[in-house]
């Protein structure tokens, strides 16, 4: 499978495919202002990530946070507000500066503003802003855009997943040895989750995966996973707002999105799996030592 815009295959609805049927569905309408946001959102971050940047740490030195990021969630909720009042809202830096992470049954928009933010600081270009939308605890949809490539990822559920109007679809790659597998450090850096991080990698590279890549951006990861140019994704240590849009996309694009443990995955628990075939996510669930880290809704 070729990554997303290589192919001419079936286009998608909506701005960006995948955006609602007809007259009886509820969310289009959110949906389509959610691709209109992503979109004015890439601008922003495009022009920023040449200019300077004034930067600061949350959780660790490597957790980083600049205006850009502060500005693009501030826009985009105040926007969806006046749209849609009595929604509710999970996003990264609203979660940093208090605001509880809790996941209700009301229409709820979780929010990543600028992933890969240590990217954005260093204007290594692999940035992207996350937009996804749950109701009654179950992921609606998911829309990511790929800021510098102008890559918009969208899924809907039971709708497919597109990428530029291009229908997305997984690898079906059952064989680790076969396999290219994606992962981030994490925001932990101290000896024992180093050791950790480092020997999950050790354990798939001797299960002769072909190999294992970092590109500092967990959306954009799980896009590439979305598309097949990869054919599994792990974490220990990604948020809610990391994942929400992604595993709308990556269903839909017909993958498979579980917790480390190989059990249903949760979306609080800031950790996961992904993969184009359930053999492949299981077969990594099993390889690998679980990192701890604390849960996004403990906060």
């Amino acid at each position: 499978m070729k990554p997303c815009g290589e192919e001419e295959e079936e286009e998608g609805a909506a701005g960006g495919g995948g955006g609602g049927g007809g007259g009886g569905d509820p969310w289009k309408e959110c949906l389509e202002l959610a691709v209109q946001l992503a979109l004015r959102a890439g601008q922003i971050i495009r022009k920023a990530l040449t200019e300077e940047k004034q930067v600061s740490t949350k959780t660790s030195a490597a957790d980083l946070v600049t205006e850009t990021d502060h500005f693009v969630e501030n826009l985009i909720i105040s926007v969806l507000k006046e749209k849609f009042p009595s929604h509710r809202f999970i996003a990264e830096e609203s979660t940093a500066a208090g605001s509880k992470c809790v996941l209700t049954d009301s229409p709820t928009w979780i929010i990543d503003p600028v992933d890969g933010t240590c990217n954005f600081v260093h204007r290594f270009p692999t940035v992207a802003v996350s937009i996804g939308f749950a109701v009654n605890k179950e992921l609606e949809f998911g829309v990511i855009y790929h800021c510098t490539e102008e890559r918009l990822y969208t899924g809907r559920r039971g709708q497919g997943a597109f990428c530029n109007d291009k229908r997305l679809q997984v690898s079906k790659e059952t064989d680790i040895s076969k396999a290219l597998i994606l992962t981030e450090i994490g925001p932990k850096r101290d000896p024992a989750t180093l050791k950790l991080f480092l020997g999950n990698i050790e354990r798939l590279l001797k299960a002769q995966a072909h190999g294992v890549r970092v590109i500092g951006s967990s959306t954009l990861a799980l896009c590439h996973l979305a598309s097949g140019a990869a054919d599994a994704y792990y974490q220990f240590g990604l948020h809610c707002w990391d994942l929400a849009a992604a595993t709308v996309i990556i269903r839909e694009a017909g993958g498979t999105v579980i917790d480390t443990s190989g059990g249903p995955l949760d979306l609080m628990s800031c950790r996961v799996i992904a993969a184009g075939t359930r053999e492949m996510a299981m077969f990594i669930a099993q390889e690998i030592q679980t990192i701890h880290y604390r849960r996004d809704d403990e906060n």
